[in-house]
């Protein structure tokens, strides 16, 4: 089963050609990182705008890659929810017309869903039930997947999501968008036990919930007290320490969500899931308890059309 798949959620066109849920034909995105770049952020009415420029271009290019027509395709996914409104109607509406144009019916798709099913596309021995960290700049969900269309969530983020958070945090810190990227690679050369931050939700009886406004606000008050003394920032600590902080509130109540519910089978998807320490602190934890991890390659992390055609409904 061919299937063209389309994902337009926030500032990144992507589309690409699957089959069966697990081979990618071609996969193409164009990135708006550049529109954005001077404001530091997604704006939500430049990133429509160049959707509706990008959209069917790049399902032509993909269509051409992959040598196909829309007569050997048997349907078009599209992701539908959650995400930017204008952006997600640009997709969702292009999806429409093209249905409407060639007869074939559209299958909608949930952003987080096929964030999880990027993971099929990466470790083809992989197979339900498994639990998964879906972290992301708007998501932070531990989610049990039961079946491939059953889910359960364990714990979410009550404020910030992780991305969003090292986002903020690398803005502050003069870093060009996308900030969490960078602030991951000027990491690599501080230290991360530089500052004393706090630990969320501490206090609290067992959750698998996460909050990182608290502790984004934290590392914004030591930003800030340099600023005022006028002395330079130790932006390799900053990012350090709070990469760190970050990634073990992530790690803690994943795996202490494993222990409880008695999975030895652990993955992680969405745009966080690039992360170099986020994978690595993983990848020992579950060597040490003999437990299996999945991750997505690099390509499959952010959002791309590949995970929209992988999804299962």
């Amino acid at each position: 089963m061919k299937i063209l798949a389309i994902e337009s959620s926030c500032d990144d066109t992507a589309a690409a050609l699957v089959e069966d849920g697990r081979k990618v034909l071609s996969s193409l995105t164009s990135s708006q990182i550049k529109d954005h770049k001077v404001f530091g952020g997604v704006v939500p009415e430049v990133a429509s705008r160049k959707h509706i420029e990008n959209i069917s271009p790049l399902v032509k290019c993909v269509m051409e890659e992959a040598g196909l027509s829309f007569s050997d395709l048997e349907a078009i996914a599209v992701t539908y929810a959650p995400g930017l409104v204008g952006s997600l109607l640009v997709g969702v509406n292009f999806a429409k017309g093209l249905s409407i144009a060639t007869g074939l019916p559209i299958i909608p798709v949930h952003h987080i869903k096929s964030h999880i099913a990027s993971l099929y596309l990466s470790n083809k021995e992989l197979k339900p039930p498994f639990l998964c960290l879906v972290v992301s700049g708007g998501h932070s969900h531990i989610i049990e997947v039961r079946d491939y269309t059953n889910f359960r969530i364990l714990g979410k983020t009550r404020d910030d999501a992780a991305g969003e958070a090292f986002d903020k945090i690398g803005r502050r810190l003069g870093f060009d968008y996308p900030g969490g990227v960078n602030l991951d690679k000027v990491a690599e050369n501080g230290n991360p036990n530089a500052f004393a931050l706090p630990v969320p939700l501490k206090n609290e009886d067992k959750t698998y919930d996460f909050s990182f406004s608290g502790l984004k606000t934290a590392m914004i008050n030591i930003i800030n007290g340099y600023n005022q003394k006028n002395i330079p920032l130790p932006k390799e600590d900053i990012s350090a320490t709070f990469r760190k902080s970050v990634v073990n509130c992530l790690v803690n109540n994943f795996i202490s969500a494993a222990k409880d519910f008695g999975y030895i089978n652990l993955a992680i998807a969405g745009g966080v899931s690039a992360n170099s320490l986020l994978r690595t602190s993983l990848e020992k934890e579950c060597k040490k308890r003999n437990w299996k991890f999945f991750k997505p390659e690099l390509k499959y992390c952010g959002d791309n059309g590949a995970m929209v055609g992988a999804h299962r409904n």
